[in-house]
Formats: structure tokens, C-alpha cells, sequence
């Protein structure tokens, strides 16, 4: 039997290089860094003071005034890019298929902010202090939870929390819910909104961030020999798919076609990847199992690529396994380079920069890279965006504990 053929009919994409998918295609594809001085808090005693910001976001735009309190930046980001994700999309949730229509966003971390905010509350004032708001404004699945009211889907309504590959699970779960006939429609990604006191000072405890204080925008190089560590950043990236027929009967512009799906589990390490590059090999090699295709009909991978000494390593290897001589044939870029790491959002973020791709002919570069590594001997397309014929394109997400997802999406034809 056939598999149910599942499309992208919308993209909705928030990040430091703008607040839209036009605008952060446009700074990708011009090799700009989104990268700049923390303005959340006052970084000045912290190890590092830079990260992806968003910037100039206008939640009233999408949000009622009243309700923008009681929400976290990352469900508010969330609910921005599932807006225009389903403007895009000429989607309308009726009466009639509202029980088709489902939502699916994950999260790494949740309210971060408003967690820290109300504890401190807590400890000035005592409980009578903290908000009544504060577990809807924070918990994970509550950005899923926002869209699905706004647009009143009333299908599947689900999160994912796995870490760095929260995205690219939701949207991997929503594709399989559409293939086994849940839902007609899904509107999936990632959401984050983790630029903190705590998030930063974390990330920076453990030496995981980039310590580039003198050169924010030149800091996230990955694959580059010099690299010290990613940069965090914040904001959302939202798909809505769609069984294509359904999507045909109503006319819906169709970006691309998602074809592939793997998870994997290091079972390794709380936050590296295994050396053999394991993980990274199985769940490529999954996603590639499931679009039914050969390693060799794929054309462009967006990698992970941290811009971490272990990962950006680990990450070339499992390539090269999975794909041998085609490796050094196939193009591969890092977004990060310019976005900075969106942890829980990035794999959403990045499926969405992957069908751009597809749909423009057109592979962003990794930008920063100067030092070529020995150990990182691929094409990562440096420095300057890239004309090229895109069939097949691939999109890694690793997580702390050890999970993974690869998504593939395939140039559409009828």
C-alpha cells in the first residue's frame, strides 16, 4: 500500500534575523548574522553577553493587549509564527473540519523567563505573590495549546520536550499523524524564548557558549577549526502540512513535500554525542529508510552544526558513514551560523529554512567559516549563499540525552 503523501502548505518563521519568513530567508541568503549584545537583562556579569535576540517583536500584532501578560515569550513567539504560517497556508479552520485540523509545538525549555520572574517573586514576597497565571504561561505543551484555541483546531493537540531536537519531533510526530490518518492538517514546529539570567548562565557553566564577547556576530562558525561553542538564540519556526489531496482539493499553494522521518537515541552520554557518531548515523539513516530513497539522491543537508567542538565533529562523521563518496558530493550548511541555536525551536526553524531551500534552488551558507578542520572536510557551502538543484534535502536535530530526528523534504511534483 502507498504511503499518504503529506505537503508544506505554510511557513511561519520568527528569529534574530527578523520577525517573518521573508524577512529571515532574506538575511539568510544575504550571509548576515542575527547576532548581537544580550538587551533582555543585564548581562555585563556574565561570562557571555551576546545571543540571537529577537528583535522589535510586536506581540499586540497577534495578541490581544490583555492576554500578552499571561503568556511567555515562547508561546508568544509560537502564536506569531503560526499566524503567518497559516495566512501562507490560505488555511480556514471551520466548523466542519475543525476536528481535522491539529497542533503540534514543541518546546526545549518552556517559560524560563516568567519561572525565573515569579520565583523571585516568591522569595521577596512570599506565595501570595506569584501570579495565577503563572503554570498556563510556562508549561511546554501551553504554545501548542495557544494555536490551538486561536485557530480553534480541535484535532490532535500534542508538545514534544526533547531537548534540541523538540522541533524537528514535532514536526516528524505531526507528518506521521497525517500518514496514519489523525488529522488532514497539522500546524507543527518549535518554539523558544530561553535568552535568561539562568538559560545563559547555565549554558555558560557548563562552557557550552561561545565566549566571542569582542566579535558577537562572528561567533557561531560552525565547522570552522576555531570554533569555542554555539550562541543562543530564541524565536519560532512553524509548518502547517498537509495530506495532498486535501491540500489539492482546496487549492493551497504547496511549498514541498515531506517525505522522511527518523529518531534514534545515543544512549551515550547527558550531552555528547557518542564518538562513533552512532546516533547521528541511525537516525539519518532512518529518515532516509522511510522516504523510501537512497543515500545518494540527496542533494543538501542542514545540519545541526552547533558550532560546538564535539558536536560540528561528530555531526561530519555520521555524514560521511551514512552517505560515503556522496558526501563530499552534497552540500552542507549550518543556519546557525547566523541565527544562532534555537534549541528547542531550531529544528522547526530549520525545516522551515530547508523547504525555502528546496523551493528557492538556493543553499544558505555557513557563514564565519575562515579555518578549514581536518576533522570537518565537507562542502559546508562558506560564507555565500548558493544556487543549486535541490531535489532531496535533509534537516539533523541532536538533543541533550541523546536524542535525535532527521526530517527529509523532497522538491514537489504532482
Amino acid at each position: 500500500m502507498s504511503k499518504v503523501r503529506v505537503v508544506v502548505t505554510g511557513i511561519g518563521l520568527v528569529s534574530a534575523l527578523g520577525n517573518s519568513t521573508e524577512q529571515t530567508w532574506l538575511g539568510l541568503v544575504s550571509g548576515k548574522s542575527g547576532i548581537g549584545s544580550i538587551t533582555h537583562f543585564d548581562s555585563s556579569d556574565y561570562p557571555v553577553k551576546f545571543a540571537g535576540e529577537v528583535k522589535e517583536f510586536e506581540p499586540e500584532k497577534f495578541i490581544p493587549k490583555k492576554e500578552i501578560k499571561k503568556m511567555d515569550l515562547f508561546i508568544q513567539y509560537a502564536i506569531a509564527a503560526a499566524q503567518e504560517a497559516v495566512e501562507q497556508s490560505n488555511l480556514e479552520v471551520t466548523a466542519e473540519n475543525a476536528t481535522r485540523v491539529g497542533t503540534y509545538i514543541g518546546s526545549g525549555i518552556g517559560g524560563f523567563g516568567i519561572i525565573e520572574r515569579e520565583h523571585t517573586k516568591l522569595l521577596q514576597g512570599g506565595p501570595g505573590k506569584i501570579s495565577p497565571f503563572f503554570i498556563p504561561a510556562t508549561i511546554v505543551n501551553l504554545a501548542s495549546g495557544h494555536v490551538s484555541i486561536k485557530f480553534g483546531a480541535k484535532g490532535p493537540n500534542s508538545a514534544t520536550a526533547t531537548a534540541c531536537s523538540s522541533g524537528a519531533h514535532a514536526v516528524g510526530d505531526a507528518f506521521k499523524i497525517i500518514q496514519r490518518g489523525d488529522a488532514d492538517v497539522m500546524i507543527c514546529g518549535g518554539t523558544e524564548g530561553a535568552i535568561t539570567p539562568m538559560s545563559v548562565g547555565g549554558f555558560a557553566a557548563m562552557r557550552a557558549l561561545s565566549t566571542r564577547n569582542d566579535d558577537p556576530t562572528r561567533a557561531s562558525r560552525p565547522f570552522d577549526k576555531d570554533r569555542d561553542g554555539f550562541v543562543i538564540g530564541e524565536g519560532a519556526g512553524i509548518l502547517v502540512l498537509e495530506e495532498y489531496e486535501h491540500a489539492k482539493r482546496r487549492g493551497a499553494p504547496i511549498l514541498a513535500e515531506i517525505v522522511g522521518y527518523g529518531m534514534s537515541s545515543d544512549a551515550f552520554h547527558m550531552t555528547q554525542p557518542c564518538e562513533d557518531a552512532d546516533g547521528a548515523v541511525r537516525v539519518m539513516q532512518n529518515a532516509i529508510k522511510d522516504a523510501n530513497i537512497t543515500p545518494d539522491v540527496v542533494d543538501y543537508i542542514n545540519a545541526h552544526g552547533t558550532s560546538t567542538p564535539f558536536n560540528d565533529k561528530i555531526e561530519t562523521l555520521g555524514i560521511k558513514t551514512v552517505f560515503g563518496e556522496h558526501a563530499y558530493k552534497l552540500t552542507v550548511s549550518s543556519t546557525k551560523s547566523m541565527t544562532g541555536h534555537l534549541l528547542g525551536a531550531s529544528g522547526g526553524l530549520e525545516a522551515g529554512i530547508t523547504v525555502l531551500a528546496i523551493k528557492h534552488q538556493l543553499i544558505p551558507p555557513t557563514i564565519n567559516y575562515q579555518t578549514p578542520d581536518p576533522d570537518c572536510d565537507l562542502d559546508y557551502a562558506p560564507n555565500t549563499v548558493r544556487s543549486a538543484k535541490i531535489e532531496y534535502a535533509l534537516s539533523n536535530s541532536f538533543g541533550f540525552g541523546g536524542t535525535n530526528a532527521a526530517l527529509i523534504f523532497k522538491r514537489f511534483e504532482e
